[in-house]
């Protein structure tokens, strides 16, 4: 049997890419980082802190996301919101992680034959 370690290694390198998504996702509805990462978390995308900022600040710099500081409260936060560029990459993305699910389970059912 593979040991933790190893198999911690490949589910990280999984989740690599999906977290792109699920931030996309989740940025359609305008959040700070703190409130995503928590969101992310909940939904079964652990990420770390040290992770995702800089996700968000390379996804904004790109043109994917949008980025605005909220000064009403008593402590500013920086809001993130999907863009236009962003929900037609988004979309590229989820059909191409759909097929990838296709292909994947062609693959299960073709062996299991």
């Amino acid at each position: 049997m593979a040991s933790e370690e190893l198999l911690r290694t490949h589910l990280q390198e999984l989740r690599r890419g999906t977290v792109v998504v699920a931030s996309l996702v989740a940025l359609r509805q305008p959040d700070y980082g703190y409130a995503l990462l928590q969101r992310l978390t909940a939904h079964g995308f652990p990420v770390d802190a040290n992770t995702l900022y800089p996700l968000l600040r390379r996804l904004a710099e790109q043109g994917l996301l949008t980025s605005e500081w909220n000064t009403q409260e008593s402590r500013p936060r920086k809001f993130y919101r999907t863009s236009a560029d962003g929900e037609q990459v988004l979309r590229r993305l989820l059909d191409d992680l759909a097929a990838v699910q296709t292909s994947v389970t062609g693959l299960i059912e073709g062996v299991n034959r």
